[in-house]
C-alpha cells in the first residue's frame, strides 16, 4: 500500500454502529487483536489488556448495569426524562447488538513509579496513550477485514461497575469498548481541514 492508498484507507474508514447478525470468526478476532499489540507504547511496558465479549448473557448484562448508571448520571444532571431514557436505550442497543465487543483497559502494573504525584500521573498518562494508539490499531485491523466497528467511551464513566460485571483483574482499569461486526449501514463524514488545527512555528 503506497501512501496515497494509505490516505484514502484512512479517509474511507468510518465509526459504524449496525452491524449483521452473523459472529466474527475468530481468525479475524486474532487479527485485531495481532494488530493492537503492534501499536507504540510508553517504554514498550504494552500497557494494553483486552477483554472479548461474546456472550449474549454478559452483553446483556453489561448493557443493563451501565444503562442504570447512565441513568443515574443523567438524572443527578437534571436530565428530561424523555432524552434519559432514548440515551439509555440507544446505548443498551449498540452493546446488545453487536456480535463482537473488546473492552480495552490499562494497566499501570509495569509502568514506572517515582516519589512525586506529577510525574506518576504523567506515567499513567503514558499508559493512557499507549492503550488508544492500540485501539486506532484494532479499528484499522476490523476496516481491513470488512468489519464495521466503534469506539464507546462509556466504560471510561463506570470503571468500578464494568469491572466488577466483568469480573476483571484489579489493575485493568476500563478505557474505551469497541463493537463489531459486519457492517448493515455506510456512512460519510467530512473533517475539518488540517490547516485550521495546526500551527507552524
Amino acid at each position: 500500500m503506497n501512501a496515497s492508498e494509505l490516505l484514502q484507507f484512512l479517509r474511507d474508514r468510518r465509526s459504524l454502529r449496525r452491524y449483521e447478525t452473523r459472529a466474527v470468526p475468530k481468525a479475524h478476532i486474532q487479527k485485531l487483536l495481532e494488530a493492537a499489540i503492534w501499536a507504540p507504547s510508553a517504554h514498550n511496558r504494552q500497557p494494553w489488556r483486552f477483554v472479548i465479549i461474546e456472550a449474549a448473557t454478559t452483553k446483556e448484562r453489561l448493557a443493563r448495569e451501565m444503562g442504570a448508571r447512565l441513568r443515574q448520571d443523567l438524572q443527578a444532571d437534571g436530565a428530561p426524562h424523555a432524552l434519559i431514557e432514548a440515551d439509555v436505550s440507544r446505548s443498551h442497543l449498540r452493546i446488545t447488538s453487536a456480535p463482537l465487543l473488546i473492552l480495552l483497559c490499562a494497566s499501570l502494573q509495569d509502568m514506572d513509579v517515582y516519589t512525586d504525584d506529577q510525574r506518576n500521573a504523567h506515567e499513567a498518562a503514558m499508559a493512557l496513550q499507549s492503550t488508544a494508539m492500540a485501539g486506532q490499531n484494532l479499528l484499522l485491523m476490523a476496516a481491513s477485514l470488512g468489519l464495521g466497528a466503534c469506539w464507546m467511551c462509556a466504560p471510561l464513566f463506570c470503571q468500578d461497575l464494568v469491572a466488577s460485571v466483568l469480573e476483571l483483574p484489579a489493575d485493568w482499569r476500563p478505557q474505551g469498548m469497541v463493537t463489531l461486526g459486519y457492517p448493515a449501514q455506510t456512512r460519510r463524514k467530512s473533517r475539518e481541514p488540517w490547516d485550521s488545527q495546526t500551527l507552524w512555528r
